[in-house]
């Protein structure tokens, strides 16, 4: 019997070739995109599970109430991580972590690694698994360190890296370091990753801050015994926190702090490692959001639901043609079972095939979607039993359900009514308009969405961030040369040239470079009685001449005069902070018994990224910190010379060093890698789900003209218009998707203004853009429609009189 309903299935499927193509190629993009969607939710949802010990691992932070709220850090000073385990009882294990750039040399090779300083419990803790070397206790000698795979290639290549000794750059000097061991290099989803591990107690600010509590530089990890839980463990921090910090609490509730609901000033906190891809400190407290991951889950199964609203649509317009045969079958004794389990094998055998499509699609278009999104997930993340089974089970379900709904209404028809060939839809079309007006109404959502997202993209490229970022070039001095001398060098190489007009320095980018490298510093001061925080900014001469800063009082930097070392430049939100009527008259105490002189205000520019606020910022000269980048102002003219000419001269400078220089207005586009990844999604959904509610669209003007035959034959007798006609079968699909533009635009306006909200610098949403996407969508519609109404109203009406 089964075999008589599969043969059945596919001559009827063959006989309705256009309706199933069109289920077919609905479904497939569907499923092909849903795929690829899914992929990158699992892959985003995988991040930090492959730790053995991930349930007891956890990133510690501290929240403060300041006087402006609550503020949450993850910076810890150097001594926290021992005290915190002799004196808090349920630490098993723990480990600082700082990431800085190191400068490492091999025989002739020098290569600036991603370098991790770590103690040495870290890899008992976390599992990065060796595959070369030791196996335990990698870092407890001080002069041992673990590279990756990748890095024993590039430094050793075929040569055994094992017991090799390398020299690396700490403050200005090399060290000589033994390899102990080579890891496999990191996995994908992974949010800690390194090239070279190194002990903790060789990084650069190890020895002055190693007994100073208010130099915090570095995270914090701890594993937990399996029987302490995170509340339990917070709970006994109390004391801890506020035994050592017992000074800084001092100055909070001087300042007009308020405590906690539990009487705090300072609460230690715990993050679990499983959350970090997720975590979010700006706003003040610890927010852990999956937002992005749930969009894209949740435009996977928006396409998903559009194609099988096309389904049951399509189902229902092909049903039509089959009144007669299901009535014979009926009056010869068929059950309605034996009805619906027709329906639903045509169904499953569409389904089946589109998923094979679909899984063929995902493959092809693998490389392509990794490329937008930026993203290493592979289709290897959904080959588990579990998303396997269910992905069957929801194909079988839902094909259960969309290919049932025709035969179920079906079945509600007399047998005398099926053999006269006639449905009368009158009470379904309101299932069918509102499936229409669902599926438009998620079309223009997702349009909307694409507008804004564009549109705040646009505004924050364009933006003024008060510093010159076309003609700026910035490159980081990551070679072997003091990175003073390095500055020194390059300005008096370069500035003989006509196309470059300043060279500068900087212990910090601005956007974000080629080394991918992004950081801030912040000091607290004590200013008459008052607590005082800014970010820290170390410069070269000419800094704000080549980023071409606007200077509102005082002067910049001036090489000619040695007092400058102790003078500070300071920005607007900087002079606000300290609350004086002439900035320039303020002495900054850097020591008890050392003040620096503001000699200069400078207008506020976004020294961090557009998505941040703009803080207090001070400038400083300081040849103990160090440079960390070279910036480079050239001409608008011939600016590919001009950057040849910079590598030129770094390369003579630092000839062993890489050169990952990159215009300012780059490093800012880099930042937006996030909106230009969600704009990328949301367009692409938006493109799927418009095309996919066409095909549907489509498919319902072809019932509908099918239905109407004879009465289109009898308006043409009588002398109704092509136009007249046309208009009378396009009417009703335009009211449709008129409706879901008054019941989309709201959400839409309510959902892209919340987003913006995430945002200090926003643009101003306008109706216009709303408009805009319903005006497309109809636009979109009209021509799909009129494909089919156009074609009715032209027919011939004896041809059409004579349709029975």
């Amino acid at each position: 019997m089964f075999k008589n309903y599969f043969k059945i299935a596919i001559r009827n499927l063959w006989k309705e070739r256009v309706f199933t193509s069109l289920n077919v190629l609905g479904l497939t993009v569907a499923f092909g995109v849903a795929i690829l969607l899914a992929m990158y939710a699992t892959f985003q949802l995988s991040f930090d599970k492959f730790h053995a010990n991930g349930d007891n691992l956890y990133q510690v932070h501290m929240t403060w109430q300041i006087p402006k709220g609550t503020e949450v850090g993850t910076s810890q000073p150097t001594p926290f991580a021992e005290a915190l385990k002799s004196e808090v009882p349920g630490v098993k294990r723990i480990t600082r972590h700082f990431e800085d750039e190191a400068l490492t040399i091999y025989k002739d090779k020098e290569l600036g690694l991603d370098a991790l300083f770590v103690d040495d419990d870290f890899f008992e803790m976390f599992s990065f698994s060796m595959i070369q070397g030791q196996t335990n206790n990698l870092l407890k000698d001080s002069k041992s360190v673990v590279i990756t795979k990748e890095t024993a290639l590039k430094l050793f290549k075929e040569e055994n890296p094992v017991g090799k000794t390398i020299s690396i750059l700490i403050n200005g000097a090399k060290e000589p370091f033994t390899v102990s061991a080579v890891s496999a290099d990191m996995p994908d989803a992974s949010s800690i990753t390194y090239d070279i591990a190194i002990p903790f107690s060789k990084n650069p600010a190890f020895e002055e801050t190693k007994e100073r509590w208010n130099a915090q530089y570095h995270e914090v990890y701890i594993e937990l015994d399996n029987q302490v839980s995170t509340k339990v463990f917070e709970e006994n921090s109390r004391n801890f926190t506020n035994l050592q910090y017992k000074s800084a609490i001092e100055k909070l509730k001087r300042d007009g702090a308020q405590p906690n609901a539990n009487g705090d000033f300072l609460q230690l906190g715990l993050l679990p490692v499983k959350d970090l891809r997720f975590v979010n400190y700006d706003k003040g407290y610890v927010e852990i959001s999956r937002s992005k991951v749930n969009i894209v889950s949740g435009i996977a199964l928006l396409i998903l639901f559009i194609a099988c609203v096309n389904f049951i649509n399509m189902g229902i317009a092909k049903s039509s043609k089959r009144l007669r045969e299901i009535g014979m079958r009926k009056a010869l004794g068929a059950e309605k079972r034996q009805v619906f389990l027709q329906f639903w094998l045509e169904s499953l055998v569409v389904f089946l095939f589109s998923t094979g499509l679909g899984i063929l699609l995902s493959f092809l278009l693998k490389n392509s979607f990794q490329t937008i999104f930026r993203t290493s997930a592979t289709l290897n993340v959904l080959f588990t039993p579990t998303i396997l089974i269910t992905a069957l089970l929801l194909v079988l379900i839902i094909s259960l359900i969309v290919g049932g709904y025709p035969a179920v209404l079906l079945n509600r028809l007399t047998t005398v009514q099926s053999l006269k060939g006639k449905l009368d839809s009158t009470g379904n079309n309101r299932l069918r308009n509102t499936l229409i007006v669902v599926q438009f109404g998620i079309a223009i959502l997702l349009i909307s969405g694409t507008f804004v997202l564009k549109g705040q993209l646009d505004y924050m490229r364009n933006k003024d961030l008060g510093y010159n970022k076309q003609q700026v070039f910035s490159f980081p001095l990551n070679g072997k040369k003091n990175s003073y001398d390095v500055v020194k060098l390059l300005r008096e190489d370069l500035l003989n040239q006509t196309n470059i007009l300043g060279v500068s320095g900087s212990d910090n980018n601005l956007g974000r470079g080629k080394d991918g490298s992004q950081y801030t510093s912040v000091w607290g001061f004590d200013y008459k009685g008052r607590s005082v925080r800014t970010n820290t900014l170390t410069v070269d001469y000419d800094y704000i001449k080549t980023l071409g800063l606007q200077l509102l009082k005082g002067r910049s930097f001036d090489a000619s005069r040695e007092s400058d070392a102790q003078a500070i430049i300071i920005n607007e939100s900087m002079a606000r902070e300290l609350s004086e009527e002439n900035p320039l008259s303020v002495l900054i105490p850097v020591t008890d018994s050392l003040n620096y002189s503001v000699v200069g205000v400078v207008k506020d520019y976004h020294f961090k990224d557009i998505s941040k606020t703009i803080e207090p910022l001070s400038l400083f000269l300081n040849r103990e910190e160090g440079l960390k980048y070279a910036f480079v102002k050239v001409a608008a003219s011939d600016m590919v010379n001009s950057v040849h000419l910079i590598e030129q001269a770094y390369k003579n400078i630092e000839p062993n060093a890489a050169f990952l220089g990159s215009f300012l207005d780059e490093n800012v586009d880099r930042t937006f890698r996030r909106e230009k990844n969600m704009a990328a999604l949301i367009t692409s959904g938006s493109v799927v789900a418009i095309i996919l509610s066409c095909i549907g669209l489509f498919a319902m003007s072809m019932f509908i003209t099918i239905q109407r035959t004879k009465e289109i034959g009898i308006r043409k007798v009588v002398g109704a218009s092509v136009s007249a006609i046309t208009v009378l079968l396009t009417k009703d699909f335009l009211k449709l998707i008129g409706i879901a533009f008054i019941i989309a635009t709201p959400i839409a306006w309510w959902a892209t203004s919340e987003w913006l909200q995430s945002y200090p610098y926003r643009m101003e949403l306008n109706l216009w853009i709303f408009i805009a996407a319903g005006a497309l969508a109809l636009i979109i519609a009209v021509i799909t429609i009129s494909q089919r109404t156009i074609r009715a109203a032209i027919a011939n009406p004896v041809k059409s009189l004579r349709t029975e």
